[in-house]
């Protein structure tokens, strides 16, 4: 799972934007569920929980399928926001929660 929080510049209503260009079919690689609460990538494994509260955006992404694969969703996110609406962007902070760092190698014995 990776966690993002995206902070929208005051005014801009990037969550509302995001949601009615998903729906009228304007981003077409992303699709809403639930309401507009869980957005599914056409081609790449899992979804996106976004809640949005105060001009901040949270977002989880999750691909239980097929673990490790989120950074396709994340990068499609990322990019999309980067081509289109980095005006409507402040910041972006990206949490690898639970992620765990990789085994020590050992030394064989001669």
């Amino acid at each position: 799972m990776v966690r993002l929080q995206i902070v929208e510049r005051e005014g801009a209503e990037l969550h509302k934007t995001l949601l009615e260009a998903i729906r009228s079919r304007e981003l077409r690689t992303f699709v809403l569920k639930r309401r507009g609460r869980r957005v599914e990538h056409v081609r790449y494994p899992g979804w996106m929980n976004w809640t949005h509260r105060g001009g901040i955006l949270d977002c989880e992404v999750l691909s239980p399928r097929k673990p490790g694969s989120e950074w396709q969703l994340l990068g499609a996110l990322v990019g999309r926001l980067a081509h289109r609406y980095a005006g409507a962007v402040q910041s972006i902070t990206i949490q690898f929660p639970g992620a765990e760092p990789p085994p020590a190698r050992r030394r064989r014995r001669r």
